[in-house]
């Protein structure tokens, strides 16, 4: 008995040193496969995450018509998605907004080169071309390619061969440097996921002097009938827009519009 016990206890310990050896070898394989993701980052990636977050702030509590991330203390909103083309596209919308003043309140010229931020459908960039030819080129910018899709097949149905559809992603509207006299940005640029980064690259494509045009809807005016986070401040754009390394002045703002500011903004030569 004393025999098969010790040769039981020396089976035992063989056994589960075998496992425990066979867990190692498993574990250590695993971790060598796993995917570049999931491994610990260097210092200096993570540095450089850290410095981009640095101009935003997340909170769970906000609201629900928003994405729950700030910057300089305002709300981003949700973007309108493609689905929502019909609403961009609504009859009475001339009529609520008077969106055909534009051109004129922007003094716009045969040649230039401007940038619809956010173009959706087209509707602006129809309203801008004709004002910019002979000669002027509109670059209809958007993140969703199904826009740009619509777009594109207003275009062709209307005979408009001065628009061009450009792809841009959530950090950059992927335009050429120095390559435009004017971004314009209509009830877009509160739904941008990264403003000081998208701005910072707006103001890159810009000639010198070129201008910034926001048009936001006035969240001073309690009766414009739009959800809070999808309405700005004079106060507030001028906070977010004229940081000093944007190179951005703010120049005017032209109150012309029943619902919206005009915020127009000008490229600095300082560097």
């Amino acid at each position: 008995m004393k025999l098969t016990s010790k040769l039981f206890r020396s089976d035992t310990f063989r056994c589960c040193t075998l496992t425990l050896l066979t867990l190692v070898v498993l574990t250590t394989a695993l971790r060598a496969e796993e995917p570049a993701a999931t491994q610990t980052k260097p210092a200096a990636t993570q540095t450089k995450q850290e410095k981009q977050s640095e101009h935003y702030t997340y909170r769970r509590d906000h609201d629900p018509n928003g994405i729950g991330k700030f910057y300089l203390g305002r709300e981003i909103a949700h973007v309108m998605g493609f689905r929502g083309a019909y609403w961009l596209e609504r009859v009475e919308r001339e009529q609520e907004e008077r969106l055909s003043l534009l051109p004129k309140a922007l003094k716009l010229q045969p040649g230039m080169a401007i940038a619809d931020i956010g173009a959706g459908s087209g509707v602006i960039s129809v309203i801008l071309a004709e004002h910019v030819s002979p000669g002027g080129k509109i670059y209809a910018v958007d993140v969703q390619q199904k826009m740009l899709d619509l777009l594109k097949k207003k275009m062709e149905k209307q005979g408009i061969d001065n628009v061009i559809p450009v792809l841009g992603t959530q950090k950059s509207p992927g335009l050429k440097p120095e390559s435009i006299d004017m971004a314009i940005m209509v009830d877009v640029y509160h739904e941008f996921e990264f403003p000081y980064e998208m701005m910072q690259e707006i103001s890159k494509a810009l000639k010198p002097k070129g201008r910034v045009v926001l048009v936001e809807y006035r969240k001073e005016d309690p009766s414009v009938p739009i959800k809070l986070v999808h309405k700005m401040t004079e106060a507030q754009a001028k906070k977010e827009v004229s940081r000093p390394e944007l190179n951005l002045k703010w120049k005017e703002t032209i109150g012309i519009l029943p619902r919206q500011h005009i915020l127009v903004f000008e490229k600095t030569t300082e560097e």
